[in-house]
């Protein structure tokens, strides 16, 4: 067998996780030194955004295509309710975690000027959804317009294929041979993408740890122990649950999902793990119509590790500016960040444009956000994490849901 058959057959989670080690290693050894390997990284995630983009309309348009729409709003009924479940958790245990270990004591803010970000109003959001052009929402990556476009395309797609109209329908056939045949090519080059994984996840981990140095790392050590745990805790008790009370057999689930989770980890980057979380979940037993339906759904309305970040940062710029926060005022203030931080959490480093709105919204000083963003690569890592397998385990408990549905008529 040759090295590149060799390299070829080799699991995605072991190439990705070796280039993470490596690239880790690299980083706490040369320091700032790994910063020329920075374009390296760049071009995986460029390259994982290229074709993120048109797999999440193509998927989406395919799954609404083949669901009528008495599924398709009895599946998007119980995906917002089991986010809005794990979110809440996930709320829970950050600021429980954060009032327990009480990370902030002791520590200084940096003499930094922090600009003040826009806090996007109800219009904006709206508008975020609903484009004025459908090629601008492509060209600037608008997830949410995106996502749109593609439901509202395959509902038209669906009635067209399902009408008595012989002539529509043949067009409505079409169609959707065309977007199968393109979803299908899309997966091809993601194939190709992925054989250079290992490299660029070697310099997005060297350039990332190498630029925050030991010291930076070991000032924020509790912050970072306070939401990894929390991390931890909710894949373990939350995400655990719902799997044993949909009757999945857990270990079995997160072996078959680890490709999922560890691309979200080393990337920072649900939009651009995305269709690598589909094939994971598939590969974990969701059906393709529910895989392709709703992880593009959830890499935009799920946000658990984004709203666990958001109760640990709360608490942790509270306890360094000695303010007494009750708990309705924690609430709120995770509430706000939470709906702010849909359609962003896709994006590496958008917590801090997030967390800098709820800061300035409840008169908090910014200069914690520069504080953080020196550990916000550790914390982006995890989170991202935390937000793609909540999105397969949500696909896999409505699929099961779904399943027995299917059985019973």
């Amino acid at each position: 067998m040759s090295l590149w058959t060799w390299y070829k057959q080799l699991s995605l989670a072991k190439k990705m996780t070796t280039g993470f080690i490596l690239g880790l290693a690299a980083g706490l050894i040369f320091q700032d030194q790994t910063a020329f390997l920075e374009p390296l990284g760049t071009l995986f995630i460029h390259l994982l955004s290229l074709i993120a983009i048109p797999v999440i309309f193509l998927t989406v348009v395919l799954a609404v295509d083949s669901l009528n729409t008495k599924q398709l709003g009895r599946m998007g009924g119980k995906l917002l309710l089991y986010y809005m479940t794990t979110t809440a958790a996930a709320v829970f245990i950050g600021v429980s975690l954060a009032l327990w270990i009480k990370p902030g004591e002791g520590v200084t803010l940096p003499d930094a000027d922090v600009s003040q970000p826009d806090t996007p109003t109800f219009s904006d959001m709206l508008f975020k959804i609903v484009p004025e052009n459908i090629f601008q929402a492509f060209a600037n990556g608008d997830l949410m317009a995106i996502l749109f476009i593609a439901i509202i395309v395959g509902i038209a797609t669906s009635i067209m294929r399902y009408t008595s109209n012989e002539q529509s329908n043949q067009y409505g056939e079409m169609l959707h041979k065309l977007f199968s045949a393109l979803n299908e090519m899309f997966y091809k080059i993601l194939g190709g993408v992925l054989l250079y994984a290992p490299v660029g996840i070697f310099a997005i981990s060297a350039t990332s740890f190498g630029g925050q140095g030991w010291e930076t790392l070991k000032s924020l050590l509790t912050f970072l122990g306070v939401f990894y745990a929390g991390v931890a805790l909710v894949m373990l008790v939350v995400y655990t649950s719902f799997l044993k009370l949909s009757g999945h057999h857990v270990i079995s689930f997160f072996k078959q999902a680890k490709d999922a989770y560890i691309t979200a980890f080393v990337t920072s980057s649900s939009i651009a793990s995305l269709p690598v979380a589909i094939n994971a979940a598939k590969k974990a037993g969701v059906s393709d119509t529910t895989a392709n339906f709703a992880l593009p759904l959830g890499s935009v309305f799920n946000a658990d590790g984004g709203a666990l970040r958001m109760g640990v940062s709360i608490v942790f710029a509270a306890n360094i500016t000695g303010l007494d926060l009750a708990p309705a005022d924690l609430v709120v203030v995770v509430l706000i960040g939470t709906l702010l931080s849909i359609g962003t959490a896709g994006v590496p480093a958008a917590g801090l444009v997030t967390l800098s709105v709820v800061l300035t919204m409840f008169g908090l000083p910014m200069e914690i956000v520069a504080l953080i963003s020196g550990i916000d690569a550790l914390i982006g890592m995890a989170g991202t994490a935390s937000n793609v397998m909540g999105d397969v385990v949500g696909a896999a408990v409505i699929d099961r849901t779904e399943s027995k549905h299917r059985q019973q008529t």
